[in-house]
């Protein structure tokens, strides 16, 4: 076996966006996620809205080599990778200070969070626009924008559980944004709410959107005609 290929700290993050086929075995794909879960890894099974998957399976590891053997039996099960997206949990430059427990909760998060059934999921980075370049500003001033991010995130605290995982240098992206949510349009509301925010309104790019329920493995491949 290979050596384990493990981040330094927090967890290595794997989002697949898959597709039923013809020679799909729902046996076979419990069988690859029950082989992730009894290794330590954590699965968020998700059945997916829209024509751009039929499911997503978000994977929590220590370890690389386990997300991509993860990849391996989904395929080998027949499902269809049509996206993916890696990162890795971290805490921010801007949240240093932040106490150990909330640090604990960014690098090693517990998921899927009870009680919230909506997902979404989009990958953004911050833009090297002339006039709105992010990488120019002095960090003071990147620092309150992101404070001032905050503040409009936390008034939605116990309503939306957000996972933002780096990916700056490993994927196209610099970060990727999860989000569970107890109703839909909370989701929606978040999203809207804070693309007000100057570091967003000025300084956001965003990627594909990706929106779906998480469930128990078995609903969700019964929902996506996974037999």
């Amino acid at each position: 076996m290979s050596e384990p290929v493990s981040p330094s700290d927090g967890l290595a993050v794997l989002h697949l966006f898959l597709k039923v086929s013809v020679n799909s075995d729902a046996t076979s794909v419990k069988a690859a996620v029950d082989a992730a879960a009894s290794a330590g890894d954590q699965i968020v099974p998700v059945a997916v809205l829209g024509h751009k998957a039929d499911m997503a399976i978000m994977c929590l590891s220590t370890d690389l080599w386990r997300l991509r053997d993860l990849q391996t039996a989904l395929v080998v099960a027949g499902l269809d990778v049509v996206d993916s997206y890696f990162s890795i949990t971290e805490l921010s430059e801007y949240a240093q200070e932040v106490p150990e427990e909330m640090k604990r909760a960014r690098l090693h998060p517990v998921l899927p969070p009870e009680g919230k059934p909506a997902w979404c999921f989009y990958p953004m980075s911050k833009s090297r626009n002339v006039g709105a370049n992010w990488f120019e500003l002095p960090y003071d001033d990147r620092r309150e924008l992101m404070m001032e991010h905050g503040v409009s995130g936390r008034t939605f605290a116990g309503r939306i559980l957000q996972v933002v995982t780096g990916s700056t240098g490993i994927d196209d992206f610099e970060w990727g944004v999860t989000l569970f949510g107890q109703y839909p349009d909370d989701l929606k509301e978040v999203v809207y709410k804070m693309r007000y925010d100057r570091a967003s309104a000025r300084f956001a790019e965003f990627g594909t959107f990706y929106t779906g329920m998480v469930d128990d493995l078995d609903v969700v491949l019964e929902r996506i005609g996974c037999g």
